[in-house]
Formats: C-alpha cells, structure tokens, sequence
C-alpha cells in the first residue's frame, strides 16, 4: 500500500505520531510519503521535549527511506527557503502524491 500523510501542525506531539505512524508503515513494508503543509512546514524547528523525539523520528523515518516534502508557498509565507530535511514542493506535487496513494490521511 502506498500512503500520503500531510502534517499542517508545528505541534511535537503531532509530528511525533506523525512519523512514528510513517515509521510504523514502511517496517510493515509500505511506500510512505509525507507532506508538510501550513505549520507543518516549520518541522526543521519543532523542539524534541522530554516525550516527544521528534528528530530522532525523522532520522528513522528517512533511513527507512520514507520520502518528505515541503510545501514551497508554505515556507516562503515563514520567510524561510528549503532546509536540510526535505525538499520544496508545489501543490502539483501534493496532487501527484494524493493521486496516487491509497490512502491519504492528515494531521493537524
């Protein structure tokens, strides 16, 4: 199974189910991509706290080849360009990913 996930939250909490349902997916076998929307897009600077490990999630998540993009219009209204993480991406794209996933969820 393919499946999307778009995040539109900047909340630890909400990034760390995020990836970890991204992590959980690709161990079981399954293409998984994330998209970062809104808030989402400010991943590169949600703080891991004591509960929530976020970066350690996103280091797993892309060592199991699990793919993330930003949404380019997303950052720009931040003030911020691509970062280390993921790359820029168009709402194009988005559509590409929603089409072919067989499931698309968010959170956020």
């Amino acid at each position: 199974m393919k499946l999307g996930i778009i995040l539109q939250s900047n909340k630890s909490e909400h990034a760390w189910n995020t990836f970890r349902l991204g992590i959980t997916a690709l161990k079981a076998n399954h293409q998984v991509e994330i998209f970062l929307m809104s808030e989402g897009s400010e991943l590169d600077t949600i703080p891991d706290t004591k509960d929530f490990d976020v970066s350690a999630k996103v280091a797993e998540f892309k060592e199991l080849k699990g793919k993330i993009y930003a949404c380019g219009t997303c950052l720009k209204v931040r003030g911020k360009e691509e970062n280390k993480i993921c790359p820029v991406a168009t709402m194009s794209d988005l559509l590409k990913m929603i089409e072919s996933s067989d499931k698309v969820l968010v959170f956020g």
